[in-house]
């Protein structure tokens, strides 16, 4: 089964101090604990769908600017009978 879901990368400022100095460094992560690199966020925005295949038990991350109709309408639904395109 496959479930389709919309999710909003977070930006996350962490601080950390050596030798007392203060060093500051962010990223960007999503819901499920996935990292984003700076440059996708910078690329693409911060909208995102998640395709997350249980099958199979992969996890397909794509822009919303690069989503089809298809994976647009299946966010709503929740579970769904929703077969991606071989590539």
């Amino acid at each position: 089964m496959v479930r389709v879901r919309e999710a909003h990368a977070r930006m996350i400022v962490g601080r950390k101090s050596i030798k007392g100095k203060q060093y500051e460094y962010r990223y960007y992560t999503l819901p499920l604990n996935i990292y984003l690199p700076k440059q996708m966020v910078e690329k693409w925005g911060t909208e995102f769908i998640l395709i997350l295949d249980e099958d199979e038990g992969t996890i397909t991350i794509k822009p919303m600017k690069k989503a089809t109709k298809e994976e647009i309408e299946a966010i709503g639904t929740g579970y769904k009978n929703y077969q991606p395109k071989a590539n």
